[in-house]
């Protein structure tokens, strides 16, 4: 049985890109036709008080800013119809809903330096 083990030497980064679960999907996609392999991680906290993502993606430092172009513009911040009350303070039923545009989306990245890389 033959064992393949990949090794990289050169300057690699580690990032790690937390997203809204709505954004995952196409962002990977994206990332996958770029020739960019990513291990996803769901994750819990307060980002956007909605679930959250985590993308874990290894990349050579001279394709970082492809990565992270990849990221903004999929993952980026964007218009999403919600529908709200016109009343301020406690919820009434009597109240009816009307359609608002809110900002939605977005991503927190961090971009860390990696000693070594290997895929088995």
């Amino acid at each position: 049985m033959r064992e393949e083990t990949e090794k990289r030497t050169g300057a690699m980064k580690m990032v790690l890109a937390v997203l809204q679960g709505d954004d995952y999907a196409d962002t990977v996609d994206e990332l996958n036709r770029d020739g960019f392999s990513a291990t996803i991680l769901s994750s819990t906290g307060g980002f956007l008080k909605k679930k959250s993502v985590t993308i874990m993606i290894g990349v050579e430092e001279s394709k970082l800013q492809t990565v992270l172009a990849i990221l903004k513009r999929c993952a980026g911040n964007r218009q999403q119809l919600s529908y709200a009350t016109m009343a301020t303070g406690t919820a009434c039923p009597s109240v009816p809903l009307v359609p608002v545009q809110v900002r939605a989306g977005g991503a927190v990245v961090f971009v860390l330096d990696l000693e070594q890389f290997e895929k088995f």
